[in-house]
């Protein structure tokens, strides 16, 4: 909601601050935003193989989605297997695998039940953790790309506009006109950059740094499964990672533990 409600906010706020000060539609030029807009895509393009620039432009569904899991949620599905692992063993946790959609975590634990050495089970998983980062920083610098392409790409524009300009300076009421085609550009190329590609940028390194954390969570949860951990201390453990009003939303608290 906050990426829609911010691009929706930020277009009103454009239209109504122009509508204020003159007409709309004297901010619409065709061409200028086939120059700034078209630019910066084929620009881009040279900069990335097709597989990876049609996957990067995919990624925009990921600026607007909400995170499936969150930590909390994650730990308490980790304490969930620790009490089956503890009452029925390791063995028990393959037909709990039926029940996970995350493929990360059900890959975990189907090498902790083939009897993997634990420090071969952090090996791989922290192995596929890096490589997940890496793609994630593709995508990043994709957008990363385009933040820094379209204002070049509006300035292309607007000299391209100042050079039809002075082939007319002869027409003293053509340069207004001229000039105001010529800096739309870079107004386009600026929104590009900064209402769209920069943020989008922003958004999946939260989404990126949010779902590293929760299979570092993940981790260390299966790990302490297969040390036969108790579940009360694996779940000390895990809300480590959290900030302690996330803590406190986990519906557990200090109170809990004393009592028991």
């Amino acid at each position: 909601m906050a990426s829609i409600i911010g691009v929706v906010a930020a277009i009103v706020f454009v239209v109504i601050s122009i509508s204020l000060k003159g007409q709309l539609s004297s901010f619409a030029d065709a061409a200028s935003a086939m120059i700034t807009i078209g630019g910066t895509f084929s620009a881009t393009l040279v900069s990335y193989p097709m597989d990876k620039f049609i996957g990067s432009l995919k990624s925009i569904s990921l600026v607007f989605s909400s995170q499936v899991m969150n930590e909390g949620e994650v730990i308490k599905k980790v304490i969930d297997l620790s009490n089956v692992a503890r009452k029925e063993g390791l063995l028990a946790l393959e037909e709990a695998t039926e029940s996970i959609d995350d493929d990360f975590l059900k890959k975990g634990i189907l090498l902790i039940v083939d009897g993997t050495d634990p420090e071969l089970v952090r090996n791989i998983l922290e192995t596929e953790l890096i490589f997940i980062q890496g793609r994630h920083k593709d995508v990043q610098g994709f957008w990363g790309k385009i933040g820094e392409l379209g204002p070049a790409w509006g300035m292309i524009g607007t000299l391209i506009g100042l050079i039809n300009m002075l082939k007319t300076l002869e027409d003293p009421s053509t340069i207004g006109p001229s000039m105001a085609v010529a800096l739309l550009t870079t107004m386009y190329g600026s929104i590009l950059a900064n209402l769209f590609a920069i943020p989008f940028e922003n958004k999946l390194k939260v989404r990126s740094a949010a779902e590293v954390l929760l299979k570092e969570v993940m981790i260390e949860g299966l790990l302490s499964i297969q040390a036969g951990e108790n579940p009360r201390v694996i779940e000390e453990k895990l809300k480590a990672f959290l900030a302690p009003v996330l803590r406190d939303k986990l519906g557990i608290g200090d109170e809990v533990v004393e009592n028991e």
